[in-house]
């Protein structure tokens, strides 16, 4: 590549114009494309075309319709090379190529490079430039298209000499720094410099200059008018035939732009373009500084959603998104202008009532965040309905500092969603001492993963016509080293808030397979062992993970039985019943659990392979006196029959509720009837022994040497 310097330069652009003339005329006779139509191509950061004009389509022949959407790969002469555009074979965005044209004729080219964004400012575009260079030209044609070439790239370029004197620089130089070529030209780079970088990047860059490799960085440069900037600079030598450098050159664009979109894409949320955790940290901080100095008052609220996370499910995210967007425009317009509206996580919103005159007044603003939501928001035809609740806590009373408000109103607002209700209420002491808890509970369970606390109980099923253990639901318990046995009904729920459900759940998968190899091995006829399942669990990947620790433990499907709750259902049967049948194609079969409190219907689910119902507790408890729990218990029962599903009574502790159930025609029982859960080491004792339910029930219940009594801390869980 050849270079030109001063007025030199300045010369052979004037000589330039009327080559360019020339080729203006040879066009005309059908010979090279018109000069004012510069061959441009526009590719995206991958290589892809996505733009190409008139003067691209008179030099290589293709029409936009067959370039846009191409590898650019297609117009190289030779196959396999890597892409130059994206600057694999070399840092100099002024450069020599060699193209085939749609014809298959093969010629050289002059191509100059620059970046831009795309419209939404998010990607880079790389735009090339291309003048033919015509075998017959001479090498000051060839000189002159070099040189236009690199006064027409949008990036600043500065060329300087072996005593690093400025000795070229073309127009986008002057239009981003400021300097004219004259005041530039015999300079030296240290016009530019910033001094915001020490010596260790001098050194890189004067190592950079003297050829020892390319370097590319972003630095701080200083304009003519004392301005700083920050820039995307390229720096790297030209050789000479013998190799020897003769000049270094710099590359560099304004990225000012680019930073500016970053500082805000840091601070905002990108879905609904509110002000993200980060912001509102440095809003409140700010305010609670000048409510210390001024006695003033304020309130942070925290916003939970419900039922998004089902909406997601069943509608899908895009959906889910848009009534976030919508949902923010109905709470900024139930705000003042000098409120602060914020997102700080996927369900949850904050608002910052910066200067408030009494305490109320942030329960007044809750009320209308709420009726905000009242009527339903129409998206694809779908009327949603999205329930809110709001946790607040005000300052200076709860807190002067805004992690302990936030973590106030959290806690406030956790209080009002338990409930299912929509609703605001007041951080208390009492809500704070419950939230020290509930993360002493989440850092305890992590703990207790780890350091086998965990077990496995077991509660045996029995047969309602021969009375025998055909089979048992594997449940988990906690052994806490100071607090003893922790019931599930306690520490679940915690799991399930907050992820740690998947570890625990693929744990109880992985031990409840590995008993079972230790009862085979040791010679036990083993029943079906049913292990529940999360909803969180219930992936595409699972029917992979449960078929791996089958394998790892070399266990057979028959004897794993997976537990489902109503509520996975709802999810979408286009989403769940593919991974169900995957399932069932492994030899497994499922169980539906807890029947009877969501949304159960015949017509629901006969879409569904499940081989099991289990009646709740709920509707056991009242058998048979409770005329509503004999009635749900007689349809659930026969609505399985004609499914020609096993039913499973759960939670059955009475002789009386037996005899009901298998009245009706019940399968199986399962309850402290018979045995509550009980460690391995017992319930293969029960196996062995073959212990039986006495199914009179005017008899004792268990046939067994001794009546066993049922203690209350057993009953928990």
């Amino acid at each position: 590549m050849h270079t030109l310097a001063g007025d030199e330069q300045r010369a052979a652009l004037r000589e330039l114009d009327a080559a360019l003339a020339e080729l203006a005329a040879r066009h005309q006779a059908g010979e090279t494309p018109a000069a004012g139509l510069v061959p441009t191509v526009t590719m995206d950061s991958a290589g892809y075309i996505v733009g190409w004009n008139e003067g691209a389509e008179q030099l290589f022949g293709y029409t936009a319709d067959e370039a846009v959407g191409q590898h650019v790969l297609f117009l190289y002469a030779d196959d396999g090379g890597e892409v130059a555009e994206l600057f694999a074979q070399t840092d100099n965005p002024v450069m020599e190529v060699r193209r085939r044209k749609k014809s298959g004729e093969i010629f050289r080219a002059s191509m100059s490079l620059s970046v831009r964004k795309d419209e939404a400012g998010t990607s880079p575009l790389l735009i090339a430039r291309l003048a033919e260079i015509a075998a017959e030209l001479s090498a000051d044609v060839k000189m002159r298209l070099h040189a236009r070439v690199f006064e027409d790239s949008d990036q600043g370029i500065m060329i300087i000499d072996d005593k690093e004197r400025i000795v070229s620089v073309n127009s986008a130089f002057t239009r981003i720094t400021g300097y004219s070529a004259d005041e530039a030209i015999g300079m030296t780079p240290d016009i530019l410099r910033s001094g915001q970088h020490g010596p260790v990047f001098r050194a890189e860059v004067r190592a950079a200059m003297r050829g020892s490799a390319p370097w590319h960085g972003e630095i701080v440069g200083r304009r003519k008018n004392g301005d700083l900037f920050p820039q995307s600079v390229t720096i790297s030598v030209i050789r000479n035939e013998q190799g020897g450098i003769t000049h270094a050159f710099s590359t560099f664009s304004d990225i000012s732009a680019h930073k500016e979109a970053e500082a805000r894409m840091a601070n905002y949320d990108s879905l609904t373009g509110l002000p993200n955790r980060t912001l509102l940290d440095q809003l409140v901080s700010q305010a609670l500084l000048a409510a210390r100095r001024n006695d003033g008052h304020g309130a942070l609220l925290v916003l939970g959603l419900h039922r998004l996370s089902a909406i997601n499910d069943t509608l899908g995210h895009d959906v889910g998104d848009e009534l976030l967007r919508r949902m923010s425009g109905r709470f900024r317009q139930a705000l003042r202008d000098e409120d602060v509206l914020a997102r700080v996580d996927g369900h949850r919103f904050a608002v910052a009532l910066l200067d408030i005159q009494k305490r109320e007044h942030a329960g007044i603003v809750a009320q209308k965040l709420i009726a905000a939501l009242a009527e339903p928001i129409v998206i694809g035809g779908h009327d949603l309905r999205i329930g809110v609740s709001v946790g607040i806590a005000v300052y200076p009373e709860d807190g002067m500092d805004t992690s302990t408000l936030l973590r106030f109103a959290e806690a406030a607002m956790s209080k009002v969603k338990e409930s299912g209700e929509t609703g605001y209420l007041f951080f208390s002491p009492e809500m704070n001492q419950r939230a020290k808890e509930h993360l002493w509970f989440e850092s305890e369970l992590r703990r207790a993963l780890s350091s086998s606390q965990l077990q496995l109980h077991y509660q045996p099923k029995v047969s309602l016509r021969s009375g025998r253990i055909v089979g048992a639901e594997a449940l988990i318990r906690w052994s806490h080293p100071e607090r003893g046995m922790i019931s599930p009904g306690v520490f679940v729920a915690i799991a399930e808030e907050t992820g740690l459900i998947l570890d625990i759940g693929a744990w109880v998968l992985e031990d409840a397979c590995r008993q079972i190899r230790c009862w085979l091995d040791a010679g036990l006829d083993v029943p079906p062992i049913a292990v529940n399942l999360s909803s969180r669990q219930f992936d595409r990947q699972l029917p992979q993970r449960v078929q791996a620790v089958l394998e790892r433990n070399n266990v057979s499907p028959e004897y794993l039985k997976l537990e489902i709750t109503e509520s996975l259902l709802v999810r979408g049967p286009e989403k769940v019943i593919p991974i169900m049948n995957e399932l069932v194609a492994l030899g497994l079969s499922l169980a539906l659990d807890d029947f009877g409190t969501g949304y159960s219907s015949l017509a629901y689910l006969k879409k569904f392979p499940i081989s099991t119902l289990k009646i709740d507790r709920a509707f056991v408890i009242g058998l048979p006196k409770e005329e509503n729990d004999c009635a749900i218990a007689q349809a659930i029962v026969t609505m399985g029959q004609q499914l020609r599903q096993e039913i499973v009574a759960e939670g059955v502790e009475t002789a009386e509720q037996m005899a009901f159930l298998r009245e009706l025609g019940c399968d199986q029982l399962q309850g402290y009837l018979f045995s509550p859960p009980v460690p391995a080491a017992e319930f293969e004792r029960m196996v062995r022994e073959n212990r039986r339910l006495a199914l009179n029930a005017g008899r004792n219940v268990l046939k067994s040497t001794a009546s066993r009594s049922v203690s209350a801390k057993q009953r928990q869980g």
